[in-house]
């Protein structure tokens, strides 16, 4: 029995893993942030507040 290739499906299979194989290296393209100085973000972005929960539960015991 001879053996018939379907080249249409062979093609989109290949296609299939060669756009998987691109989209992972795009991703991994992407630089990764370091050396982020957490003073300056902070002071731009002001200091978060602390014991918030705290607050509120001492807030809720005075009334």
């Amino acid at each position: 029995m001879g053996v018939t290739r379907l080249k249409r499906k062979d093609r989109k299979n290949k296609a299939r893993a060669n756009n998987k194989q691109a989209k992972i290296k795009q991703l991994l393209l992407t630089p990764v942030i370091k050396n982020v100085d957490m003073d300056e973000l902070r002071t731009q972005f002001g200091e978060a507040p602390k014991n918030k929960p705290a607050e509120q539960k001492e807030e809720a015991a005075a009334e």
